[in-house]
């Protein structure tokens, strides 16, 4: 039955591919024919024209004895305006021919536009017919649009994911497995990993996420900035600790997590940004380096607890903070402060518009453990999302000491960032014979 379905599958496939064919050589032949047709009207009219001075050359030399030279000369005139009156038509008849011919061509690249998307969804309908879950099909699908044909997406429309989601079938119906309509599995981790692997963003699922129990309303501002949450605001199924107190004390205990001490409140976090020097620059200072006023909204990439969008908001600057749930609720934890954030990997393309953001931040999550290709990327993509005169402050960024000259700086230069200002010192929080730096510089995109 399987090879049986395999056989019409493909026969269906050859008979989208004949029409499409026949399609193609029914314009064809249009267009021949009208070519064919032009050329004949071209003859016809000229032979005609032809015609007509043979014959007036005849009844001219038959007059020339009996009428004057003058009426000789009134009868060529009559005789070139009838000409040229035939000349004018044969101009409109090709002027006509030729907007026929371009309407035509125009509906044949129309057609071939068409067959060529058809061709994208008959690949991946040869993706998803391997999909054996009706309802991933049914999320990543094509689907009809109700109201017909729209001139800016076609006939159809699907639904965005990442594009290794169907290199990963397995995890991915694993995540995909639910009751339609009941409560999503607990499944934090296993749809982070997704993510991280290149399924980004994930697919729409049709389930209920689980509510934590006894869920309180949240702390007003400006308290929420600098308040621990209640345990009862998130669930703690998919983290090792199952309460804030675990998380504010792990920083005591051995073990690596990332960001270990964000979740204390009370600690690094309560001065962090606040003071200024060489090593560790102040937000006001950083404000200062434009007009007052015109840094207002901005980014946050991989900002930990949202520490920085925090002391951003004291002084009424709007930041969205990405990061992940790396052994801890950081997304849960930004919004409980009353921040925003993005639960994204640094892989996915930022999603604002160009030349919007007054300011881009980022601590330590731009470093050398990106690929250099992808970090480009990301360097461009960030010059592409700020605004004329908008910062790039790039804070703790770190790399082995030969690579900041041979790598790092000419491609900042590359991408035509103007530093406006520049410290550079040794690395030794994991020993000092690692041979690496720390950079931290704040960069202005051009205004022209």
């Amino acid at each position: 039955m399987e090879s049986q379905g395999i056989l019409s599958e493909g026969f269906g496939i050859q008979k989208k591919e004949q029409n499409c064919y026949d399609t193609k050589m029914k314009h064809m032949m249009k267009i021949l024919l009208l070519i064919v047709a032009t050329n004949f009207v071209t003859i016809y009219f000229l032979s005609m024209a032809d015609s007509q001075l043979q014959y007036s050359d005849l009844q001219s030399s038959k007059h020339r004895n009996s009428v004057s030279s003058e009426g000789f000369l009134n009868a060529t005139q009559l005789e070139l305006m009838s000409c040229r009156s035939y000349i004018d038509n044969l101009r409109i008849e090709l002027k006509s021919s030729r907007s026929e011919l371009q309407e035509l061509q125009s509906q044949l690249n129309s057609e071939e536009t068409h067959r060529n998307l058809s061709s994208l969804e008959v690949e991946d309908d040869h993706l998803l017919g391997d999909l054996k879950d009706e309802e991933m099909k049914l999320s990543l699908g094509y689907h009809k649009l109700p109201l017909g044909k729209n001139p800016k997406m076609g006939s159809e429309i699907v639904s965005s994911y990442g594009s290794a989601c169907l290199r990963l079938k397995d995890e991915l119906a694993k995540y995909m497995s639910y009751q339609v309509g009941g409560e999503c599995p607990v499944d934090d981790v296993s749809a982070q990993n997704l993510m991280l692997m290149g399924c980004e963003p994930l697919p729409r699922r049709r389930c209920h996420p689980k509510s934590p129990k006894n869920y309180i309303e949240p702390t007003p501002k400006p308290m929420s900035l600098w308040s621990i949450p209640p345990d009862t605001s998130i669930v703690w199924d998919s983290y090792p600790c199952k309460n804030y107190s675990c998380l504010v004390q792990r920083w005591r205990h051995p073990g690596v997590f990332d960001c270990k001490d964000c979740f204390d409140l009370g600690r690094r976090e309560a001065t962090r940004w606040k003071n200024d020097n060489d090593y560790d620059y102040g937000i006001d200072k950083v404000l200062a380096l434009k007009p007052n006023g015109t840094i207002r909204i901005g980014l946050d990439i991989g900002g930990g607890a949202g520490t920085f969008a925090a002391r951003m908001m004291e002084r009424n600057v709007t930041i969205i903070t990405t990061t992940m749930n790396f052994g801890g609720p950081f997304n849960s934890f930004i919004s409980s402060r009353g921040l925003l954030s993005m639960h994204m990997t640094i892989s996915q393309r930022f999603p604002f518009f160009e030349n919007t953001l007054d300011i881009v931040h980022s601590m330590h999550v731009l470093s050398e453990w990106i690929p250099e290709v992808m970090f480009e990327f990301i360097i461009y993509d960030i010059y592409r999302i700020l605004r004329p005169g908008g910062l790039f402050w790039l804070d703790h960024f770190f790399c082995k000491t030969e690579k900041l000259n041979e790598t790092y700086i000419p491609m900042l230069e590359r991408v035509n960032f103007r530093p406006l200002r520049w410290n550079i010192w040794k690395k030794a929080d994991n020993g000092v014979f690692k041979n690496e730096l720390y950079l931290t510089a704040v960069f202005e995109k051009p205004m022209a």
